[in-house]
């Protein structure tokens, strides 16, 4: 940049037919003083999008516009390129033309670009452009996560590690100055936090380190390199150094626990290891500690059931259950009643195991089991705290129940979850742990029961016409499709990495605790006959808010189904 004429830049971007005379004389100053590629000045600087300017440039310098999309790249051309001048210079080597490589770059004004890249190679480069998003996605796709700190490790012989049982403390602590390994794996976190993963796994196979992230709630193999498996008691081994585990002991499960700042934002990371038979186990849980919360508008549910709970936590006391299985978001609805009602004149203690996200205004407490710092115990203090609303992470057994129905009866708004398959099941697991029916019928206000379906992306869904039948199977109701509602199912694109989701969103089934269902409750009744009483109170199924949902837009027919029974 620095040996090309004004002269000639202006002349260039004249040609491309997108630039005003004010705005060549303004890129040209600024290319003038600053350090910046061309393309990501105009860019940045908001003249032009980028695939426009570099489609329009590469006409005019007569290179080849490519889309790497989709496009699949032969390993041999892969291998002429270094991966460490793939990540360095954000290029991908495309295809082999008349004995020259065809580069694809973001940055062809770059002068000394093609020379690196000729030397990097051993043989003549040709520049092929395409954006810079598209290059970064297919280096990662087709080279792997941390490529060239892996590369770089194959060539350091210090990294040659033998076995496992060879590395120890100090020697990893030497290591983790020439930062490498240390590098490697930071670089897998910050690619899990950049794709919103709330989970990243480390798992030892046969001939390979599979890593994979739990993106939405499903799993996804990240690509890495093949040589990655050569270093996987180091990988793992460092993961353990940072979560304070001894590194010596692979023969039992250990938990531990890893704080890190990653661009301003503070990242608790629960890790937990356990050996398998070619080697330990990692997985390691995200848990942003603060940042914006989820309003109870933004968890996804219908203004009627909105209604029905803002009423219940604006009560003075009373016990309020959320209920699912692991990962159904119950925390996140925890966080979101208590952010509703969080005000100055409102005395707010919690217990939890652990804290996952930090509340201003809230005095939360972490339960240390190991400590004797249990759930009971911590209630028991609470009720001495002067505390007008109280949240318990999970009841548990029989002494946490009855003090946070004690604490209900008394006065106190308690907010808590159960892991019950529906709303009705909470009353029967209270009842098995053996709380006494009356105190459970004159405690509990209200019962949630969630999961989680991902959202459709909204740039490439396309409608779905399921057959009748099958409709008729599930029970969707038909009647709405015959109205003219339109439902719609998952394609692929770059937004959503070719997944068809987006983001997630809760689907529920409020339960109102009316005197008839209390009457159930005190009778011992089954769990089918107090959810066939709160039916006929118009409380609606996790299935048929549902199909809500896929009515609406939001979600599809095989992710209701997926995380939903056919009882519900």
């Amino acid at each position: 940049m620095a040996t090309m004429s004004t002269e000639f830049l202006s002349n260039l971007l004249k040609r491309t037919g997108l630039f005003s005379d004010s705005a060549i004389a303004a890129v040209a100053a600024a290319a003038r003083e600053g350090e910046r590629g061309m393309t990501e000045l105009v860019v940045r600087e908001g003249y032009v999008r980028e695939d426009e300017y570099l489609e329009a440039l590469a006409g005019v310098l007569n290179m080849p516009f490519v889309r790497l999309a989709g496009q699949v790249i032969a390993q041999d051309v892969l291998g002429r390129l270094p991966p460490k001048a793939v990540f360095q210079y954000n290029v991908v080597p495309v295809a082999v033309e008349n004995g020259a490589l065809l580069v694809a770059t973001s940055d062809p004004l770059n002068s000394g670009l093609a020379d690196s890249l000729r030397l990097a190679a051993g043989t003549r480069v040709r520049l092929a452009l395409a954006p810079s998003d598209d290059i970064a996605k297919a280096a990662k796709r087709f080279y792997g996560v941390g490529a060239e700190t892996v590369d770089r490790m194959m060539r350091d012989d210090r990294f040659e590690v033998e076995a496992a049982d060879t590395l120890a403390k100090a020697d990893l602590s030497d290591v983790d100055q020439e930062a490498s390994i240390v590098k490697f794996v930071n670089q897998i976190v910050w690619e899990a936090y950049q794709q919103g993963a709330t989970d990243i796994h480390l798992e030892p196979m046969e001939n390979q380190l599979r890593i994979r992230y739990r993106i939405d709630g499903v799993l996804h193999q990240t690509p890495v390199p093949p040589q990655i498996n050569r270093f996987q008691a180091a990988i793992i081994s460092r993961v353990k150094v940072m979560a304070n585990m001894d590194i010596a002991e692979k023969r039992l499960p250990m938990d531990g626990r890893i704080g890190l700042r990653v661009q301003g934002e503070d990242l608790d990371i629960r890790v937990s290891t356990t050996p398998t038979v070619y080697g330990e186990s990692v997985s390691l849980r995200l848990l942003q500690r603060s940042g914006d919360f989820i309003g109870l508008r933004e968890l996804g549910m219908s203004d009627r059931d909105s209604k029905l709970i803002q009423k219940v936590i604006h009560r003075p006391n009373g016990i309020v259950l959320v209920t699912g299985p692991t990962g159904s978001g119950k925390s996140t609805s925890l966080y979101a009643y208590l952010h509703e009602i969080n005000q100055i004149d409102r005395r707010i203690l919690t217990a939890e195991e652990p804290i996952e996200y930090e509340m201003p205004g809230i005095n939360q407490l972490q339960v240390r089991p190991e400590i004797g710092l249990t759930f009971e115990r911590a209630l028991r203090s609470f009720l001495r705290q002067d505390p007008d609303i109280i949240m318990v992470g999970e009841i548990r057994d029989l002494p946490t129940a009855e003090i946070a129905i004690q604490a209900s009866l008394t006065g106190h708004l308690v907010f808590s979850t159960l892991h019950t398959n529906d709303a009705a099941g909470a009353f029967t697991r209270l009842l098995d742990m053996g709380v006494e029916p009356y105190l459970v019928a004159s405690a509990v206000e209200s019962v949630v029961a969630q999961r989680l379906v991902r959202r459709l992306c909204r740039d490439c869904r396309r409608p779905a016409r399921p057959g009748p039948e099958f409709l008729g199977e599930i029970g969707f109701p038909r009647e709405r499709l015959a109205a003219g509602a339109a439902i719609y199912e998952a394609a692929a694109c770059e937004r959503c990495r070719s997944t068809g989701f987006r983001g997630r969103t809760g689907i529920f089934e409020v339960m109102r605790v009316s005197e008839p269902i209390r009457s159930l409750v005190v009778s011992r009744s089954p769990t089918g006959r107090i959810k066939q009483q709160a039916l006929t109170e118009d409380m609606r199924t996790l299935r048929d808010d549902g199909w809500e949902k896929v009515l609406e837009g939001v979600t599809t027919i095989e992710e209701v189904l997926r995380v939903s029974e056919e009882n519900e």
